[in-house]
């Protein structure tokens, strides 16, 4: 089983601040770390390898310093690892990067299973691998919680829905959204470190793809961002003191108050 997996490397939302007077995100400073719905996604990917065997196809999109991400992968076990760079990249929405990523995979070719992470911490949209696989024209399957089996020309997976879980069958090729793995991701091994230094990584551009400048990068991004903001709190706080008939009291004056009971 050929399986490929698209990563992003992201801003440590935890320690992202806002520019009050742009808008805007400040990045400087602020540590890059690898989506976790992405490293759920890179370990089902190892787990399949060891368990069914094939190859294991890292793919990111990003600037030249992204290539940590893909030799982290490579150290845990991934065949290969593919960077996709280029200045016409740059600005991409979620339908700019998904149209990227899928001219990638045409180039890259013969993958049986696509994993994406079920949406990145930075822009929480769960947009990307839906798109993907609607770009390269395969079924998809999102929030998927766990792969029942995988083999004999297909997958059956758990998937999670409003108050339980839903289990569906799809041939290959096909695109799962992984929303968590098992377990946690692996850690390196010394001898995973030591092969990943002879694997290199693969860089591509939008004329290696085969991918239109048009269609790409903010050209080729019809969403604009016009303003990222931290939402002012305006709730206050009240607590009722004494017995619980006091408290009950106070409550129901609030209530009334509030136009909300009589």
């Amino acid at each position: 089983m050929d399986i490929l997996v698209s990563m992003k490397q992201v801003p440590d939302t935890q320690k992202v601040k806002i520019d009050p007077e742009r808008g805007t995100l400040i990045r400087k400073g602020v540590p890059a770390i690898a989506n976790p719905f992405d490293e759920s996604a890179l370990e089902v990917a190892l787990d399949l390898k060891e368990r069914l065997g094939g190859t294991v196809t890292v793919i990111t999109m990003g600037i030249p310093d992204a290539e940590c991400l893909l030799r982290d992968a490579l150290t845990l076990g991934a065949d290969r690892a593919v960077l996709l760079t280029d200045r016409d990249f740059a600005g991409a929405d979620t339908l700019a990067t998904s149209y990227a990523l899928s001219m990638a995979i045409r180039a890259l070719g013969g993958f049986d299973l696509l994993l994406f992470g079920k949406q990145a911490i930075d822009g929480d949209t769960a947009q990307v691998g839906p798109e993907t696989a609607c770009h390269l024209g395969m079924p998809v399957i999102t929030f998927v919680s766990s792969i029942v089996s995988a083999g004999n020309g297909g997958v059956v997976v758990e998937r999670m829905i409003e108050g339980g879980l839903e289990v569906m069958r799809s041939d290959f090729p096909v695109l799962l959204t992984i929303v968590k793995a098992p377990r946690r991701l692996r850690i390196p091994t010394l001898d995973g470190i030591i092969a990943s230094l002879n694997v290199p990584v693969r860089r591509m551009g939008a004329s290696d793809i085969g991918a239109q400048a048009s269609l790409c990068g903010l050209k080729g991004s019809p969403t604009r961002v016009k303003k990222v903001f931290t939402p002012a709190v305006h709730s206050k706080i009240r607590f009722f003191e004494g017995s619980a008939e006091e408290k009950a009291r106070g409550f129901a004056e609030l209530l009334r108050e509030k136009g909300i009971a009589r």
